[in-house]
């Protein structure tokens, strides 16, 4: 049996559906991973995924491209697969890919959809109203017979060694940025976590992408080691693999630190829940006003003047919550 799993969305997101994806592995001869150039990195770092096919879809990602008729021509051309399973967020509709799936003949479709799927869908399953996104696709893999295999944590390739950019000794990650504005602690309140994690006797990374390097640097300073723009994803995780915790906002990096089990102090912006996207499988600590009036609007830039959801929690605050998960591991 071929299978396909689809994911359209960013990094994170890709990595959330690992636990999908390795239920269906395991009962799969093929497994294609349908998703964005944003989440490909992701999608290469999953055990279970035999190909990984990289679209641009018109109906996600942070700047979607116009429909295109060629375009999708040539995905349907590209799809060979028997059965696939459609991994969208809460707030995403299946049926626009359901349909690109059906033109490209895929025989049976499975997804959660609150909509009338018609003929779109073989399976329209229900997810329950408040899981994390790993949990939510893995309960849509299992009713479509795909039970989960192991322990469902999330997991990825094992990473090369981070020695050579890391050092020796032990140390703590800080990760600064965030994939959209509102889900960033601001820099300075970052950088005087640095300062104060240094004056507490540990050795500070701070990671970012290539974009990054102005931050990194910045937040950094004189008391951290500065990696910004200096790993790809395998070498990412790697680094995150031998933190003893990382403090990262709601981004990618709190997932693939989870992903290679590195306890997490999360600066949770509540844009989004954080009972559906909070760090997944590790001991974490969950900081910032979940309560705030940006709460649940899926704000990309901050709705609320001076961003208190996120700079209300201190350097101190952060410090506290590296102490404490030390401690508990």
């Amino acid at each position: 049996m071929k299978a396909l799993v689809t994911r359209l969305d960013s990094f994170g997101d890709v990595l959330l559906a690992g636990p999908a994806v390795r239920a269906v592995a395991a009962r799969a001869d093929h497994v294609t991973l349908l998703c964005g150039s944003r989440g490909a990195p992701a999608a290469r770092l999953l055990p279970g995924v035999d190909e990984v096919l990289v679209w641009e879809a018109p109906w996600g990602g942070f700047e979607p491209p116009e429909v295109s008729r060629e375009d999708i021509d040539a995905l349907v051309e590209r799809i060979d697969a028997d059965t696939a399973l459609i991994l969208t967020s809460f707030h995403q509709s299946p049926l626009p890919t359901a349909l690109v799936l059906r033109l490209a003949g895929v025989r049976h479709l499975a997804a959660g959809s609150v909509d009338y799927p018609g003929s779109l869908l073989d399976l329209r399953h229900r997810r329950a109203p408040h899981a994390h996104e790993a949990e939510a696709a893995l309960d849509l893999a299992e009713a479509a017979g795909f039970p989960c295999p192991d322990d469902g944590r999330l997991r990825v390739h094992p990473p090369p060694p981070a020695d050579a950019l890391t050092g020796p000794g032990p140390y703590v990650v800080l990760h600064p940025g965030a994939s959209v504005p509102a889900r960033a602690w601001s820099p300075e309140r970052a950088a005087e976590a640095v300062r104060e994690l240094a004056a507490a006797g540990h050795r500070v990374l701070v990671t970012g992408g290539p974009g990054e390097r102005e931050l990194t640097a910045h937040v950094a300073g004189a008391h951290g080691t500065d990696l910004g723009g200096r790993t790809d994803a395998p070498e990412l995780a790697g680094v995150l693999a031998g933190a003893a915790v990382v403090v990262t906002g709601n981004t990618a990096p709190a997932h693939l630190a989870a992903a290679v089990g590195t306890p997490v102090v999360s600066l949770f912006a509540p844009v989004v829940p954080a009972e559906r996207w909070r760090p997944y499988g590790v001991p974490y600590v969950l900081l910032g006003d979940q309560d705030a009036p940006c709460a649940d609007s899926r704000a990309r830039d901050c709705p609320v003047p001076g961003h208190p959801c996120l700079n209300t929690v201190t350097a101190t605050d952060v410090a506290a919550a590296v102490e404490k998960l030390l401690g508990e591991t």
